[in-house]
């Protein structure tokens, strides 16, 4: 099932995509609970929530689509260095801020993003120049927690998750390096495009699954989920050893290698570039870059 939250004639709804993937069928709930987006959903569980008449359907090109979950909005946990050629990638052009020499973690390195810089499909990524001139993309696969859990296995990790959804881990590189830490370069407004669909575990092969991102029709990344150093199992019971995981975190999983980072000379995003994010299985995110 792939699960879209939009605006149609200015009111939110939530639905779901038909088989050809052109027109939404809208679940039949009332406006408020379609503004929490995916957790209408997953909070109805283990029940689906009724679908409108669907000889109706709502084209999918006439709506906004938003950000799967966009409001209220839940954690952001993000994983770095967890494709080895990116580990690789980001030491050779010297923006490794933990100096780790290209070698792959010992465990997996976890840290957040601010759920208000979350934003959808086709809406604009922000270059605010006062900010930053290192403005780079990430291509990940995010992961959608669908019950509460802590200190779970990673044998039984799999029974937490929802689905999965695409996010642009779009980070500012210079704030990086001058602070040291990630959180500010990672959480600016606008730095988590997320969607355009979430779409239920089973449809995902966790094994083989493509992930691909385009700076306008520049293919930059080409990577694939079994190329991860950390599967998602070990992330979830990484995580929820001492956090409690709430239906509707997500967990971004890290990015392949491509970055505009890793490139000699590097390829930093600039005014009105699009970066496009294909995941296959799930859909294709595009945002516009836009200088401020």
């Amino acid at each position: 099932m792939h699960v879209v939250s939009y605006r149609y004639r200015e009111a939110c709804h939530l639905g779901m995509l038909s088989a050809d993937m052109s027109s939404i069928i809208s679940f039949d709930i009332s406006e408020a609970k379609a503004k929490t987006g995916l957790l209408a959903l997953i909070e109805s569980a283990p029940s689906l929530l009724p679908l409108r008449n669907s000889d109706d359907p709502t084209p999918l090109e006439a709506v906004e689509i938003l950000a799967p979950i966009p409001h209220p909005r839940r954690n952001i946990f993000c994983v770095g260095k967890n494709y080895f050629a990116h580990v690789q990638e980001i030491a050779t052009a010297g923006f490794d801020i933990a100096d780790s020499r290209g070698k792959a973690p010992e465990v997996p390195i976890v840290f957040s993003k601010l759920p208000d810089c979350v934003v959808g499909h086709n809406a604009p990524i922000v270059l605010n120049r006062n900010v930053t001139n290192q403005l780079d993309y990430e291509a990940e696969l995010g992961v959608v927690i669908g019950k509460e859990v802590k200190c779970v296995s990673a044998k039984e990790a799999m029974d937490c998750v929802w689905g999965y959804t695409i996010i642009n881990d779009v980070s500012a590189r210079d704030v990086q390096a001058s602070h040291k830490q990630w959180l500010l370069g990672k959480s600016q407004d606008t730095f988590c495009p997320m969607g355009p669909f979430a779409v239920s575990k089973n449809l995902i092969d966790l094994t083989d699954t493509s992930i691909k991102c385009w700076v306008n029709d520049e293919l930059r990344q080409d990577g694939n989920t079994a190329l991860m150093i950390f599967d998602v199992p070990s992330l979830i019971e990484t995580i929820s050893a001492g956090i409690t995981l709430y239906p509707g975190d997500v967990i971004a999983t890290g990015t392949p290698a491509g970055v505009g980072a890793g490139f000699n000379p590097p390829k930093f995003l600039k005014n009105n570039d699009t970066v496009t994010i294909e995941i296959s299985g799930i859909g294709t995110l595009v945002n516009k870059v836009m200088s401020k």
